[in-house]
């Protein structure tokens, strides 16, 4: 098991060579359910919402930031694997991996409504104007929030290398940033050009959670951000822990 996560991180920092790589240090540790499979998560007035998947174990949750309890959890029927969320003008936005449809949620957890997309849903954030979705290749879709139909896609390329894999999104201070699944970085792109302008390497969190859930599948995916204070939160699938941390720019 060693082995292969050392194997996981190799390819994480095989990712870009001359594309600035950030460091970080933890602000505060917090619980998380060992048994979420995170795919989603955001930040909205001192709560967490939370997505995960597999299928007959997919929810939409609502968590207590500081204890990591489940406050309230609505569960996906067990045909669908659950993928990545968004809170855009009050409304709650989640994925499925392959059935090519949405739904979309109050914040109390009540479902409103269902939306439809012609590819595989994986991470899903805004940008304040558009939805933007990943399907785990090197492209982003910018959804018309009010059709829910794509208006443009964007490729995303680190030292002109298309990056595969886009998972779960967060938008932060003008930069779209993007779990790489079964990596240990977080991308951080340009909006308009799609390019990689920074990788932020999170490999020692990787450790502490892996020391506790060897898992394979307990992979770093997870990032939500509190804009008010500029706190930025990361965890992963599997995680006991969640990180509120600082990037170091280097």
């Amino acid at each position: 098991m060693a082995r292969a996560f050392f194997a996981l991180l190799f390819l994480g920092l095989g990712l870009a060579q001359t594309t600035p790589v950030w460091g970080f240090r933890v602000v505060n540790t917090y619980p998380h359910d060992p048994a979420a499979f995170t795919q989603g998560l955001v930040y909205h007035q001192g709560v967490l919402y939370e997505g995960t998947g597999l299928y007959g174990q997919s929810s939409l949750r609502k968590v207590e930031l500081k204890t990591g309890r489940v406050l309230q959890s609505h569960r996906l029927n067990a045909a669908y694997f659950g993928e990545g969320i968004t809170l855009f003008q009050n409304r709650l936005y989640q994925l499925t991996w392959r059935n090519q449809v949405g739904f979309i949620y109050d914040l109390s957890l009540r479902p409103i409504g269902r939306f439809s997309y012609e590819t595989e849903g994986w991470g899903l954030t805004h940008d304040g104007r558009s939805l933007i979705l990943s399907d785990g290749s090197a492209r982003l879709y910018f959804l018309n929030p009010r059709t829910l139909r794509p208006e443009r896609t964007l490729t995303v390329r680190a030292d002109g290398a298309p990056v595969e894999r886009l998972n779960e999104l967060e938008y932060i201070q003008g930069r779209i940033w993007a779990n790489i699944w079964m990596t240990t970085r977080i991308a951080i792109i340009h909006p308009q050009s799609g390019a990689v302008e920074a990788w932020l390497e999170l490999g020692p969190l990787a450790l502490l959670a892996q020391a506790r859930n060897p898992n394979p599948d307990a992979v770093l995916n997870g990032i939500a951000y509190d804009d008010q204070n500029r706190r930025i939160y990361v965890t992963g699938k599997l995680w006991p822990y969640l990180f509120e941390i600082e990037p170091i720019r280097r």
